[in-house]
């Protein structure tokens, strides 16, 4: 049911074509998802009721998306963390080779190149130590409380509290994450090659799009369907 007090991200995680919509009209449905598509379109040239009319035909769009938020928790993490993470791990590598190479061929030409790398660099290291927190303390946490709830057994206090103190942390990281991925595209114009861009060049763009495009959805599972059923699911032992 479309109501104009839903977040962003309660869109998306009802039906993941809604993602579609947002991404059109350039709204971050993963790290700010929290805001209603009001607040979002506050500052922008379209308006809300458009945005509005177009999700309410989402049910027309193709998808071959799968419902997410029908999974149970302990699964959702596993996919997360060897899809996205490896995703994440996989492409970083690769990027950052052909982005240094861009610097010494293209870098005279076009300056930008190097900025673009040095904050590339900073969203590759940002990445790697939170998946790891994610990795070794959030998901276990997680599938720990689902084991918990189906033995019927009860929930051991971890050491950072509640669920919610390392959750509020990795929003914030993705956050931050979203913001330098912000000047990326600022940066490539949206990912528009220069008319003198060889090969790599051209490559290299559209890895970084697609990189950004799969950190949406990957920050948008977590964020918006894990997250808030974690915190859920601890209230109820």
């Amino acid at each position: 049911m479309l109501t104009k007090e839903k977040t962003i991200g309660e869109f998306v995680a009802e039906d993941f074509r809604a993602a579609q919509v947002f991404r059109k009209y350039k709204i971050d449905f993963s790290s700010k998802a929290d805001r209603t598509v009001e607040e979002a379109c506050e500052n922008k040239k379209y308006q809300a009721e458009d945005i509005y009319n177009e999700l309410e035909n989402v049910g027309n769009l193709k998808s071959g998306d799968i419902n997410f938020n029908s999974w149970p928790l302990d699964l959702l993490a596993d996919y997360v963390e060897k899809t996205h993470h490896r995703y994440v791990e996989e492409n970083s590598i690769v990027l950052l080779q052909y982005l240094n190479k861009l610097c010494k061929v293209h870098g005279d030409r076009h300056p930008e190149l190097f900025e673009i790398t040095t904050i590339f660099t900073e969203i590759a290291e940002e990445l790697a130590a939170h998946m790891k927190k994610e990795e070794l303390v959030l998901f276990p946490f997680i599938k720990k409380m689902v084991n918990a709830k189906q033995k019927g057994e009860e929930l051991i206090t971890p050491n950072f509290g509640t669920v919610e103190s390392p959750v509020a942390m990795m929003k914030h990281e993705h956050t931050v994450v979203g913001d330098l991925f912000v000047k990326i595209d600022n940066l490539t114009n949206n990912y528009q090659f220069p008319d003198d861009a060889c090969g790599t060049y051209q490559v290299t763009y559209k890895m970084l799009e697609d990189f950004e495009k799969d950190l949406h959805t990957h920050i948008h599972l977590e964020n918006n369907i894990l997250f808030p059923k974690a915190i859920a699911l601890e209230k109820t032992f």
